[in-house]
């Protein structure tokens, strides 16, 4: 689970309401009058902050932070599910499955507001500082991390098209309500964290075993020299026999695969692959960068020469004396004057160039 730009330990303060103006939560963090949220305080008293003034992350961060995120696995009451998250100060992302469904939610700090607004009435701060708390309610959940998060209820309730993944905490005394309204996700969205990075990483494992295949192949090269320079196994349980990649695989799909395609409720994904599974992630979010760099880098090299400036740089352009003599010169004939141009002509054919294809 990912929370860019938010302190590990923020919790939701500066609260207003019936008597709670000037009540501060000790050992937590505080949103202040401008909109700071800060951190836990250190040990010489600083206090780590960051402003929501700060120019807003767009929607396109969200994306790229939820894809890069690993999946983690819940159990709510009866309900087996898979979730990630990212939080940024001005929104967050939310996807959970159930292994046959895929559910989707992208709210930026408008929607925060509002929500919060309908679910805690004597509860009034930025919605910056929503998104902190939320932070620290969320983290035990989806994030294995040495700090102890807010004392958290979590529920869902599956609807025709929808799933609504509903907290319950306290905060300084009152009750805090959220509610995540997650709607089917969208087919290029299903495809964009399950499938690619799924394709991505069979891919990765089958290099992987091809690997590991050589390496056990030069390995019995060279066990098969020591053999023939007199070395003897001092203990008889290590002799090995050669590797045989053929029947190594069968024996694979007769007796191991089975056991490794049993996915049940999708904890083992979560426990055994999450960090092959973000580095494929990253891969992609690279090469998508890379090549909106190299579009927009076309574009301004396309942009920067306008049919206006080409036509007024041919104009101003000095006419030229029409001669016989080639206009490409070699450096030699270059170096010439023009007298010896006129009593030795050096006629030169251009050589032209014959157009090479990919395929020539």
């Amino acid at each position: 689970m990912g929370f860019a730009g938010l302190p590990p330990g923020s919790v939701l303060g500066g609260l207003h309401g019936a008597g709670l103006a000037s009540l501060p939560l000790e050992g937590s963090s505080a949103v202040s009058q401008d909109g700071r949220c800060c951190g836990r305080g250190k040990a010489d008293g600083e206090v780590e902050s960051w402003t929501p003034g700060d120019p807003p992350p767009g929607m396109d961060e969200l994306e790229q932070g939820l894809l890069m995120q690993p999946w983690a696995w819940l159990q709510l009451a009866e309900n087996s599910l898979l979730a990630k998250a990212y939080i940024t100060k001005k929104g967050y992302a939310l996807l959970v499955s159930d292994l046959q469904q895929v559910w989707h939610e992208q709210v930026d700090s408008s929607v925060v507001s509002q929500r919060a607004k309908e679910l805690n009435k004597r509860l009034t701060a930025p919605p910056a500082a929503f998104l902190c708390h939320l932070e620290n309610l969320l983290r035990p959940l989806l994030k294995d991390d040495a700090h102890p998060g807010e004392a958290a209820a979590f529920s869902c309730d599956r609807l025709a098209e929808a799933l609504i993944l509903r907290v319950r905490s306290e905060l300084s005394g009152l009750p805090f309500y959220w509610h995540f309204h997650c709607i089917q996700a969208s087919p290029s969205l299903v495809s964009q964290h399950l499938i690619r990075p799924l394709m991505g990483m069979s891919l990765a494992l089958q290099d992987h075993v091809r690997e590991l295949a050589a390496l056990l192949r030069m390995k019995d090269l060279e066990i098969q020299e020591y053999q023939e320079s007199g070395a003897t196994l001092s203990r008889g349980r290590l002799k090995t026999e050669p590797f045989e990649e053929n029947s190594f695989l069968e024996q694979f799909m007769v007796e191991k695969l089975p056991k490794a395609c049993s996915l049940g409720n999708g904890k083992p994904f979560v426990t055994n692959l999450q960090s092959l599974y973000v580095a494929v992630t990253k891969q992609e979010v690279q090469a998508a960068q890379k090549l909106q760099d190299a579009v927009s880098g076309e574009t301004q090299i396309s942009s920067s020469t306008s049919p206006q400036e080409t036509d007024s740089q041919l104009l101003n352009q000095p006419e030229q004396p029409v001669s016989a003599a080639p206009a490409l010169l070699a450096p030699e004939h270059q170096a010439l004057g023009a007298s010896d141009l006129v009593q030795k002509p050096q006629p030169s054919k251009l050589k032209r160039k014959k157009p090479r294809g990919l395929f020539s």
